[in-house]
């Protein structure tokens, strides 16, 4: 989603290395990112999160929290015999998570923690918590087994809460790329997976949804640690939806069928749809879970075989449920994860000759027969050349995003700045579809700001491991350092500045919720994806006119519109150039909602039925009805 520049990495033979992150033109942060409310309204069963019945962060929901991390310290304790478990809190209410406002959630939460944006949460961001959970995984998967780079290097997973090293993983290149496009040409070519029934590979799919269900914590833990996403959020949200994601694929395994179409003579016409080959798939790091889940999900139904390169700095969930994936029965060489760097690792998948297919989120290889990439626009057009100089793979790009947000005259003033809050600063503002243009009619507009800021002042920044949290840490050095960049530039631009606008604490990568008004179309922080918990609000007179500044972008990923009218409704609807449009509601995301987007937002649709198309090839079958003369 944003551009990403090459920085120095430190290399090294399985030895410790410094506290800093090792990164080369990085992996471009995902999108979309099953993305959801702060404070969530929940159905786990149907993958679903409501922004507009946003569930609240109440001392229930805190308490739910922290009793999660409790019991997920005290059996990896037990299982481990490495971390105690964590200091008992009583519990005041065992309540189930109820639904609320943002507004009240937000105010629940920071009362029931005792932070506020100032000092305390500061406090609760320098004394960060030990998180319950062992990194067991940190090897390159090649042919169902965990092993060490060619090289024998690796790179440092960084905790962006602190800068400290979590692991070191094994770092994959070019000759680790081949070997992993090896194990899925062969694994497709002679392997079972292809050919066994359809039935049978969504029964391993289906056990694989439940190891994720049953491990939920472990994952979130995981997941968490390596990326600064509040607890509650991966727990209660992303890996619940990552389960529901491959419930909803090993349903359409047995599902994929042919037509049969009428043709001029005596001739049987039919069209069978079989699986790509090797999909080649990179991902980004602001949601690797959920990502890794839209790229394997409908791989795996289709009957492909995987190279997936995860993001540098957020590889440890990928691993972790690789392995519970081979629990669950998949063959040998069917997924591959190759973790390294993208102008070595990437690049070398992106232009393997025996890849089919390209999906990005980032991509690189010649064995791979289609590749699938999530990431920046920059990156994405690169993979593309790499792709076509190659052997001319196909390739679905997931790219970045400067989303419009609007909010009509006849809007309820309250409602609207809690769901526009809400849509740019979820996930600490790291969504390619954030609503981070949010345009908002002149009538209301002064009312809009007040409560904007009001909001913003009021959401709780600290350690994502500690109850109540709502907003945790940037991914890292150069994300933060970018974001606090763009913040300087909106201030030396002319916007005013009303909240925020700097770091938090001074350790790990934490920035002050930040509001802008008075934001001017050419100003960068209009124009530019920040990917941060920046918030730029512009004033508008009429339809035409935020239609016609809504589009004049080069993304089209996503925009949300706030109006009890109808009619305005179906206007903006049909009038906006993107992807998704969320009418009174944002970042709403189900299995079965296609997402990607127009002009450079990407190519190709993930989720839903249209996503294995991606994934499928279509062959026409012509039989003669009657024998020819010459038979």
């Amino acid at each position: 989603m944003h551009e990403q520049q090459p920085r120095e990495r430190a290399a090294t033979t399985h030895e410790q290395q410094p506290h800093e992150r090792a990164v080369a033109t990085r992996t471009s942060s995902s999108h979309t990112n099953e993305q959801q409310p702060d404070a969530f309204s929940i159905d786990a069963a149907a993958g679903r999160v409501d922004p507009a019945a946003c569930g609240s962060a109440s001392r229930s929901s805190s308490l739910r929290q922290r009793e999660q991390i409790q019991r997920l310290a005290a059996r990896q304790a037990q299982q481990f015999q490495r971390l105690p478990a964590a200091p008992a809190i009583p519990v005041v209410s065992d309540e189930p998570w109820r639904d609320s406002s943002l507004c009240r959630a937000a105010a629940a939460a920071a009362a029931s923690c005792g932070y506020s944006t100032a000092s305390s949460a500061a406090a609760a961001a320098e004394d960060p918590i030990t998180p319950p959970v062992k990194v067991d995984y940190t090897q390159l998967l090649i042919n169902g087994q965990f092993v060490d780079s060619a090289s024998g290097k690796t790179f440092p997973s960084l905790d962006p809460r602190t800068g400290d090293v979590i692991a070191h993983v094994a770092e994959g290149e070019a000759e680790d790329v081949n070997r992993a496009v090896s194990a899925a040409r062969k694994a497709f070519d002679e392997g079972p997976w292809p050919r066994m029934t359809a039935y049978e590979r969504s029964k391993i799919i289906l056990r694989f949804a439940d190891l994720l269900e049953r491990h939920n914590d472990e994952i979130a833990a995981l997941e968490t640690w390596d990326n600064g996403k509040p607890f509650e959020q991966s727990a209660q949200t992303e890996v619940p939806m990552t389960t529901r994601l491959f419930r909803y694929y090993a349903g359409w395994a047995d599902k994929i069928q042919g037509l049969t179409a009428p043709a001029d003579g005596p001739y049987h016409v039919q069209t069978l749809h079989e699986p790509i080959g090797v999909a080649g798939q990179i991902i980004p790091w602001n949601f690797p879970l959920l990502m890794f889940a839209w790229k394997v999900g409908p791989a795996l139904a289709c009957g492909n075989t995987i190279v997936l390169k995860t993001a540098e700095q957020t590889p440890l969930s990928a691993l972790y449920v690789s392995k519970l994936l081979h629990e669950a029965g998949l063959p040998p060489g069917v997924l591959n994860i190759v973790s390294g760097y993208g102008p070595t690792a990437g690049a070398a998948l992106a232009s393997h000759m025996e890849v089919d297919k390209c999906y990005v989120n980032v991509k690189t290889s010649d064995d791979l027969l289609q590749l699938a990439f999530t990431g920046s626009t920059t990156t994405g057009k690169i993979v593309l050349q790499l792709a076509a100089k190659s052997n001319l793979k196909p390739v679905t790009l997931e790219l970045g995003g400067k989303s419009p947000f609007i909010v009509c005259e006849d809007a309820d003033v309250d409602k609207a700045a809690e769901l526009a809050h809400y849509a740019l600063f979820f996930n600490q503002g790291q969504c390619c579809c954030a609503g981070s243009r949010t345009f908002v009619h002149e009538s209301v507009y002064d009312q809009f700001v007040e409560k904007a800021n009001a909001l913003a002042m009021k959401r709780v920044v600290g350690d994502p491991f500690k109850g109540g949290i709502q907003q945790g840490p940037q991914i890292d050095s150069e994300q933060f350092e970018k974001i606090l960049k763009y913040i300087r530039s909106g201030v030396d631009g002319g916007a005013k500045l009303e909240t925020g606008g700097e770091r938090l604490g001074s350790k790990g990568y934490y920035i002050k919720p930040t509001v802008f008004t008075d934001v001017k179309d050419d100003m960068l922080i209009a124009k530019d994806e920040i990917f941060g918990p920046v918030q730029s609000i512009l004033k508008y007179k009429d339809l035409d006119e935020v239609i016609q500044r809504s589009n004049a972008s080069q993304y089209g990923l996503a925009a949300g519109v706030f109006t009890h009218n109808l009619d305005t409704a179906n206007t903006l609807m049909r009038a906006l150039r993107v992807g998704t449009v969320w009418i009174n509601c944002f970042d709403v995301f189900d299995a079965a909602i296609p997402f990607g987007g127009y002009k450079q937002s990407g190519q190709g649709r993930e989720k839903s039925f249209y996503s294995l198309s991606n994934y499928l090839q279509v062959k026409a079958v012509v039989t003669a009805l009657k024998n020819p003369a010459w038979l």
